[in-house]
């Protein structure tokens, strides 16, 4: 079990553990990985964004690779693109994350720009109101507003994930085939068995509840 107070979380397993919080423990607590072709399209097209430069462009200035960090909140990471476009009172920071599929119905990615967002405002003193994703599959940006309500779920993320990752634990096998079947881990997660494995321990144990006589605890 790490100290909660010396334990900064990687941006990356905030997405992880709104993805699945199995999989964020599997590469945060057991250190777990497997290259798939989906991570290794990502891995491909995070490879120019992740070599720190900087130049200018038609009042934009851009910063890639640019290292993030919020003490207050404990986390830290890599950020792939920072704008800094020009505005009457200096530069606006604008994060970009690049992705390689596509928007998803889920928030996870969102989260994970607005933990940048957030560590922006801590470094750069001033408010950061949206940020862009741009998806591999699709070769177009969609922009994201950083609203309380999106704040307010990255903040409650970041509790959860460290909350997990400070107990050490790795939460049990559910599987679900929308996420699984897409997950790198799949094989090294063992969902449809351990998930199986689990459910007959628990029926087994019901069986042994009832069978027991009244008034007759349990060994």
């Amino acid at each position: 079990m790490q100290d909660e107070t010396d334990l900064f979380i990687p941006l990356s397993a905030l997405q992880h553990y709104l993805y699945c919080p199995r999989q964020c423990a599997l590469i945060h607590v057991e250190q777990l990985w497997e290259e798939s072709r989906h991570t290794a399209e990502g891995r491909v097209l995070h490879e120019r964004a992740d070599k720190p430069r900087g130049e200018r462009r038609r009042g934009v200035r851009t910063v890639t690779a640019m290292p993030l960090a919020h003490a207050g909140l404990g986390i830290t990471g890599i950020a792939d693109v920072v704008e800094f476009h020009e505005a009457s009172e200096g530069e606006q920071a604008f994060p970009v994350e690049y992705k390689r599929g596509r928007p998803k119905a889920h928030r996870a990615d969102e989260v994970q720009l607005c933990a940048q967002a957030l560590c922006l405002e801590d470094m750069l003193e001033q408010a950061i109101p949206a940020g862009a994703l741009f998806y591999g599959e699709t070769r177009r940006r969609t922009d994201v507003v950083f609203n309380q309500a999106l704040r307010q779920l990255t903040r409650e993320t970041i509790a959860a994930t460290r909350a997990m990752l400070v107990s050490g634990s790795t939460p049990s096998a559910q599987y679900s085939p929308k996420l699984c079947d897409a997950c790198s881990l799949l094989d090294l997660c063992q969902p449809k068995l351990l998930g199986r494995s689990t459910s007959v321990n628990a029926w087994l144990a019901r069986q042994l509840q009832d069978a027991q006589p009244p008034g007759t605890a349990a060994l």
